[in-house]
């Protein structure tokens, strides 16, 4: 029987390594650290995202600052493409894009059907529709919400 000892998980800064030391020696994550991390590194990600999708001719491109209201990442960006064939090439170009600007490898799913892509890029999140389940769901419309409900209190 392996025994392996967790001695710490830890995480200081979103975009940063995560790492589990255990005898065998550290785990890490896929995310890259030559892209760095903090507030420019999440700023600079999200340029990248608003260019691929604008030169991909992703339509109706909604980016929501969710920082400080999700632990998830600092921005959600919702956008949308014409068809099924539409949204998997938008996602197949960021995906490439993100590789090579040294942001590491995204999660991604969803790609294979080409509905709803989720694309998690650790500071930014990105969701890629058609435009029938864009509306079905409504995802901008719900954290908009959320931020003008906390303009209110």
């Amino acid at each position: 029987m392996t025994r392996v000892s967790f001695v710490g998980l830890f995480r200081t800064r979103k975009g940063t390594t995560l790492r589990t030391a255990h005898d065998k020696g550290n785990a890490t994550s896929g995310f890259s650290q030559a892209a760095g991390s903090g507030e420019r590194t999440a700023l600079r990600q999200l340029q990248l995202v608003r260019e691929s999708l604008a030169d991909s001719k992703a339509e109706d491109a909604v980016f929501i600052d969710i920082e400080g209201k999700s632990t998830l990442a600092d921005f959600m960006v919702v956008a949308s493409g014409r068809s099924n064939r539409h949204v998997a090439a938008v996602c197949d170009r960021l995906i490439s894009e993100l590789k090579d600007a040294g942001f590491g490898t995204p999660r991604v799913e969803g790609l294979a059907t080409g509905d709803w892509v989720l694309i998690d890029a650790g500071d930014v999140i990105i969701h890629i529709f058609r435009p029938e389940i864009r509306e079905f769901y409504n995802l901008e419309k719900m954290w908009q919400a959320e931020a003008d409900d906390e303009k209110l209190h």
